[in-house]
């Protein structure tokens, strides 16, 4: 008798838990869905039992409400947030790609193809930068190409092209496949990298990536002040904006007419094409070049430039010394800087070359004013005496304006 008792107790007893288990679960049922992103285990825990079911409730009720969120009825600010958190993330992502050398986005080409890129450490500044350097005039350095391409490092003979600042050579199926170069581009390589002209590798080509961590984050602060943003193209309202801005920051004042009439100048000079913009890669190099103009000296300048850009000054620098003193004016010398790296006109090979994208504008160009010539004709004049040496530093930031394959202007003479 006594063990059918405790046998009768453990029934009243278990009928009496079912009762409490379920007037709790109805009470959850009756409780507000928990915050989004509140943990599951809080609930289960909450059971008593262990069970599960008041957090797969839960989760439901989220469910739901998301359903709902996404439906044509739910909020505007809700519907408009999606695009501004898609607007956000390419701009991160872009901020992400100038800081780290980049430039410009590659081509959205298929993955599984795609090479992955080398990665690029940004240069430093040593502690000898600013004394001068040593460059002899009477001896050509002649650097050699390297023998295996730089991305793959496989020697195929006549298949590889070189660049011609550096001593790198490439597949053009490389290039193609680190999506760094368009079929445009890559056509321009095949048909200029064993010319004379040459064609420069996307190390040279970008400019930006001489600038030390320093001066990209004081690149990079100024473009977010002025509400620039990266990989977009800039028509001529835009750059006025940008200059009205620095020059406010660094003058405290506001340009003065001839000096809004230098920067459409400038902005014609980056648009040889007549496009009515400016792309992104012209005005990233135009500003990286300003960058290096205003804190490097130009002995530190001249440690950047490659042998090759050193025995193309040298050869320039002895054609015009016809009496071998090492000694030339200084209307010579601006007529080497004015006229240093020609780009061949596309259209016509055999017609004059186009202007430089080192030096002022060409006079037959609508940007070039007659004060900027009357300027060039005096300087032409000037017979200043100018040895190897000073030539050298004065040149090294044309030389480095010149590395670029666009046929944009970067950086011109000052006034």
């Amino acid at each position: 008798m006594g063990v059918l008792m405790s046998k009768k107790q453990q029934v009243e007893k278990v009928q009496k838990c079912s009762v409490v288990v379920s007037a709790f679960k109805d009470g959850l049922k009756d409780r507000a869905a928990p915050a989004a992103g509140a943990p599951n285990e809080e609930v289960i825990a909450e059971n008593g039992d262990g069970s599960a079911d008041g957090s797969h409730q839960a989760s439901k009720e989220q469910t739901e409400q998301k359903d709902k969120d996404s439906k044509p009825g739910s909020l505007p600010n809700q519907q408009a947030s999606a695009p501004a958190r898609e607007e956000h993330k390419a701009n991160q992502e872009a901020w992400g790609r100038l800081r780290d050398g980049k430039g410009v986005e590659p081509e959205d080409l298929k993955k599984a193809h795609q090479l992955i890129p080398p990665a690029f450490v940004r240069p430093k500044r040593e502690v000898n930068d600013d004394q001068p350097l040593d460059v002899s005039l009477g001896q050509r350095e002649q650097p050699i190409n390297d023998e295996m391409c730089e991305v793959c490092e496989v020697w195929t003979a006549d298949d590889l092209f070189p660049c011609r600042m550096c001593t790198r050579v490439f597949h053009d199926g490389c290039l193609r496949e680190m999506g760094y170069l368009s079929t445009e581009a890559l056509q321009e390589m095949r048909e200029t990298a064993h010319t004379t002209s040459g064609w420069s590798c996307y190390y040279c080509d970008n400019v930006n990536l001489l600038l030390t961590e320093e001066e990209m984050y004081s690149l990079m602060e100024t473009f977010k002040q002025c509400k620039i943003i990266p990989e977009s193209c800039l028509v001529s309202d835009e750059l006025l904006q940008y200059r009205h801005f620095v020059t406010k920051q660094l003058f405290e004042r506001n340009l003065t007419d001839e000096e809004e009439e230098e920067v459409l100048a400038q902005f014609a000079a980056l648009d040889p094409d007549k496009k009515g913009q400016i792309e992104w890669s012209d005005f990233l190099y135009h500003e990286s070049l300003s960058v290096l103009q205003k804190f490097r000296t130009e002995n530190s300048l001249v440690r950047i430039l490659t042998a090759k850009e050193r025995d193309r000054a040298r050869a320039v620098f002895q054609s015009i010394d016809q009496d071998k003193d090492g000694i030339i004016t200084a209307g010579e010398a601006r007529k080497a800087q004015t006229s240093w790296f020609h780009k061949i006109n596309k259209e016509s090979q055999s017609c004059s070359v186009s202007i430089s994208h080192v030096g002022p504008i060409s006079e037959s160009s609508p940007a070039s004013s007659s004060s900027e010539r009357s300027r060039d004709k005096a300087l032409e004049n000037d017979n200043r005496p100018v040895t190897w040496d000073s030539f050298l530093r004065e040149s090294a930031i044309y030389i480095l304006a010149a590395r670029p394959n666009s046929s944009a202007m970067h950086i011109r003479l000052p006034l």
